[in-house]
């Protein structure tokens, strides 16, 4: 039982080196950023909070860096002020991370773990796969070149339009205590009603934001709610952040290198805003949470197409291929009702305002979820760089409306004709 927790840490860890081997100490340390941390001190915190809760919570240990809480702690170091902390070296941080594993693996090669206990190690798990994923967006953001591990996405499949039509039902939302694991804001599952609706087969295209934007979209202030015009007018966007014109079109940024808009492929890295106004453009609104999960699963599947884990074949996930896919790509994993790529491709944007479920009590990490009710909007179904072991249908992301340095984009939905 242990070795396959084991396993998965040392290929957590693996991965979290892959995505920073090739940078410099420049880069490491980058200029003070609304939006992303250091590099070098998000390397560091992932190795603190395996250390806070595999070593020292669980088995006593006194801490192997002196000031690590004054370093690496997310919920008391302010993060403006990460930038000016008398950071540890590039190899005092890596011999850091290297420790920390070591001792978490030679722990748990020494006895079996009980339930609560293995329950602290993939929390160290999800949150090292939650920040390898921040670590491929801030490359994106840093204008770096992508991850040299990871090839180009496949070609070909095109759009996918139309509409899967949903009737009226009571539907369980939320996680079931058959998980082996879940985090707090995904208890309990509970009764809601969801009326009759439409949600679109497929996320909305590069193509299709393209037409939103040449239609003065940006410009037009009927298109935006207020909150999302006062962003719109502080950040003076007139087109999605990475997208620039181009000879009569546009191009996007990939990283460090522009190139053509690709017409079939999800949009990406646009803000809770655009998606907003976008929907309104079209005559169509965003998907509450509720809905999305009812689509993906109304039988409560753990996956659109069922119940079994394996992602091959029908979902684009786990950083194998880095960036988005055509929408009409990986049919296998479509939903019962012919919805494509609610996991995997990009994440989506919803309607909901992230809050607690009826009965919330927030785990042991408490900084987790309960922080951000209220001003935080919900997102589904993971990306292409989420790590596979962490998707299922009731699984919740969570940023605030102006986010679009995140690899989101969105489908639409509509109420049923």
């Amino acid at each position: 039982m242990n070795g396959s927790i084991a396993g998965e840490l040392a290929d957590a860890r693996a991965r979290t080196l892959a995505l920073v081997e090739d940078l410099d100490d420049a880069v490491l340390m980058p200029p003070l950023m609304e939006i992303v941390n250091p590099v070098l001190w998000e390397i560091g915190h992932i190795a603190w909070f395996q250390e806070k809760w595999c070593l020292r919570h669980l088995a006593g240990r006194d801490p192997l860096v002196a000031n690590g809480d004054a370093l690496f702690d997310s919920a008391a170091v302010e993060h403006d002020t990460r930038w000016g902390l008398p950071m540890l070296t590039r190899d005092e941080i890596l011999a850091y991370t290297a420790r920390v594993l070591a001792e978490v693996t030679e722990r748990l090669e020494q006895r079996d773990l009980a339930p609560e206990e293995r329950w602290f190690h993939q929390l160290a798990l999800f949150h090292e796969d939650m920040h390898g994923e921040a670590l491929a967006y801030t490359r994106q953001t840093l204008e770096l070149p992508p991850p040299a591990f990871a090839p180009e996405p496949e070609a070909g499949e095109g759009a996918l339009p139309g509409d899967a039509e949903f009737s009226s039902g009571t539907f369980r939302l939320g996680a079931t205590g058959d998980e082996p694991f879940v985090f707090d804001n995904e208890k309990w599952a509970h009764e809601v009603e969801v009326t009759p609706f439409r949600l679109a087969r497929a996320a909305v295209t590069q193509g299709e934001f393209a037409a939103f934007v040449e239609d003065r979209g940006y410009a037009r202030r009927e298109l935006w709610s207020d909150a999302g015009w006062r962003w719109r007018e502080e950040t003076g966007a007139e087109h999605p952040v990475y997208w620039r014109p181009a000879g009569g079109s546009w191009e996007r940024r990939h990283y460090d290198c522009w190139r053509p808009l690709e017409a079939d492929r999800a949009i990406l890295h646009v803000a809770w805003y655009e998606a907003e106004a976008f929907c309104n453009w079209a005559g169509r609104r965003l998907p509450t949470e509720a809905e999305w999960e009812f689509a993906a699963s109304a039988t409560k599947a753990r996956f659109p197409w069922g119940d079994d884990p394996e992602t091959e074949g029908r979902a684009h996930v786990g950083l194998t291929a880095d960036g988005c896919r055509e929408v009409g790509a990986l049919a296998a994993g479509d939903s019962a009702e012919g919805c494509r790529q609610m996991i995997g491709n990009v994440w989506e944007w919803t309607s909901t305002t992230f809050g607690p479920y009826p009965g919330f009590t927030p785990d042991p990490y408490k900084e987790y979820s309960a922080p951000w009710f209220g001003d935080h909007m919900v997102l589904r179904g993971g990306c292409f760089a989420t790590r596979p072991r962490l998707l299922r249908n009731t699984w919740r992301n969570f940023y605030r409306p102006y986010r679009r340095d995140v690899f989101a984009g969105f489908r639409t939905a509509a109420d049923a004709i």
